[in-house]
């Protein structure tokens, strides 16, 4: 029974890279960005969608939708390609974005040839103002594998994001899954390209790794590109 569980594990090395994605550490894209207006205007920009490309190959787009007049609750989905062109993971689920950076989201994701995951994350801004923006995001997940040799189980962990100027951005993240004794590590850099009112173009720079008692992989750097729009 070990023999199988470490072996589909070492499998899963691949597909549980989605546990940080360097992009946008909180998790799958789901810490969904809201951020202030500079262009003469008090209101609120919100997410409407985003286009992403990394330097692996693979592809993603993500949809927002408001559900009540002033954005705050939102129907999210989003579908990833491989580097094959292929269809991949598929999420739907709600989003809640506070005007002050706090959010908290609940997501279904399936992936072909895995299985199902729910996850759930909030986020709670510490600091939000011309020059800086500092959060914290906390995630949990529940897996669903379609493999019989691999049971439900879960997965916890979280992130730091920091942005200054809305322009220059790190992040650390680290997610745990005790089936395994796995512990999945991320550390990135953003840039802004440019930003209009409507739109931004992002490029994220990042090194990820992963950690098991038999088995462990080095650092691991990806890059890619955002491309979001805003409402």
């Amino acid at each position: 029974m070990f023999a199988k569980l470490f072996i589909v594990s070492v499998l899963m090395v691949g597909v549980n890279s989605r546990y940080l994605l360097i992009e946008e550490p909180s998790y799958y894209s789901e810490h969904y960005e809201e951020q202030p207006d500079k262009w003469g205007s008090s209101r609120v920009r919100r997410q409407a969608g985003k286009v992403s490309v990394s330097s692996d190959g693979t592809s993603g787009v993500m949809l927002k939708a408001p559900l009540n007049k002033d954005g705050t609750l939102s129907a999210v989905s989003s579908v990833d390609l491989t580097n094959k062109l292929k269809l991949g993971a598929s999420s739907i689920g709600l989003a809640y974005d506070h005007k002050d950076g706090h959010g908290a989201t609940l997501s279904h994701t399936h992936t072909p040839d895995y299985g199902d995951r729910l996850t759930a994350t909030g986020t709670r801004n510490f600091i939000k103002n011309d020059n800086h923006d500092l959060s914290l995001t906390a995630i949990a997940t529940r897996d669903f594998p379609n493999h019989p040799q691999l049971p439900p189980h879960n997965s916890f962990g979280g992130s730091v994001d920091y942005m200054y100027k809305n322009k220059i951005g790190a992040s650390a993240g680290a997610m745990h899954t005790d089936l395994f004794k796995r512990n999945d590590y991320s550390l990135g850099g953003k840039l802004n390209v440019f930003k209009t009112d409507t739109s931004s173009l992002d490029f994220n720079a990042g090194w990820r790794k992963m950690d098991m008692p038999h088995f462990r992989t080095s650092w691991e750097p990806s890059t890619s590109f955002i491309f979001s729009k805003y409402f």
